[in-house]
């Protein structure tokens, strides 16, 4: 009968506890920013549109809208 070899559990090297206090609050933020499509919603907005489907949705009809009125002043 052979030997099941366990494989071996790499376990991360973690320390109990880390300390940021030298770290700086948004280091990274612009970088972040300029790299993402990220839009934030006012409340009120956010309870018509829940999620980016629904705001995706209303804008594609805004444009439409915009699209037709442009087309008619010409």
């Amino acid at each position: 009968m052979k030997d099941k070899k366990q494989p071996s559990v790499h376990e991360p090297e973690m320390q109990g506890e880390y300390t940021f206090s030298d770290g700086v609050r948004g280091k990274y933020a612009d970088r972040f920013a300029e790299g993402s499509n990220v839009v934030v919603l006012d409340p009120d907005v956010a309870q018509i549109f829940p999620d980016s489907e629904s705001v995706n949705q209303a804008l594609r009809h805004l444009a439409e809208i915009i699209r037709h009125r442009q087309n008619q002043k010409k």
